[in-house]
Parts: C-alpha cells; structure tokens; sequence
C-alpha cells in the first residue's frame, strides 16, 4: 500500500517523538518524499515532517531543500503560526545549519512583503 503524505508525516513525527532510532526509515522516507516532490504535502505535513527529522537528529539536506522549495511555492500563508514556528525551529536545530542562511531567508521573505 502507498502511503499518504499524512501516514509519512504521522510516521516520521511518531518515531522521532518516541525517541525511536530509525535511521534507516527515516532516510527511506526523505528519499520517497523527495522523490515525489513532497506532491500533496499540506503545510502542517511539511512542518511535522520536517521537526521530526531535526529532533531525531537525522541529516536529511535533500528533504530540507525540498520542503523549503514546497513551503516557497505553496505560500507561507498556508502555515499556522505553530507549523511556521516548529518549521523554522526545525531549520534552526538541523545539523550543518548555517544561521546566515535563516537570516538571508527571513531577510528575502521581509523584502517580498511575504
């Protein structure tokens, strides 16, 4: 059976709460994720998905891109505050994250009047 955008989030967000080390699923899903272009994904599956990676502590530098490809291209307005804020704290916590990054994003999102 496939599984949903949902089931994917639900499943990665379930693992990395429980504090279950799953590598190997976890990279199995970034890689299907990725693969299909994150299609379907709602604002709340990206931002679960994303959190449950960066407190599983789990590199995952192809699903970062991709999500913040998908979260640009859907509009940030979909985003609840909560979604936008464990997002963002998400990015914050990723290992090999480079805080000029976040600030070159919030810079480019304040220029945008996004």
């Amino acid at each position: 059976a496939d599984f949903t955008p949902q089931n994917l989030a639900n499943t990665v967000w379930a693992y990395a709460t429980a504090g279950v080390a799953a590598e190997a699923l976890l990279a199995a899903v970034a890689k299907a994720a990725v693969r299909g272009g994150l299609a379907g994904f709602k604002p709340q599956e990206l931002a679960n998905t994303v959190w449950a990676y960066a407190t599983a502590g789990v590199a995952a530098d192809a699903l970062y891109a991709a999500v913040a490809e998908a979260a640009v291209r859907g509009g940030l307005d979909g985003f609840k505050p909560q979604a936008l804020s464990n997002t963002v704290w998400a990015y914050a916590t990723a290992a090999g994250f480079n805080p000029q990054d976040l600030a070159n994003t919030v810079w480019a999102y304040a220029t945008a009047g996004v």
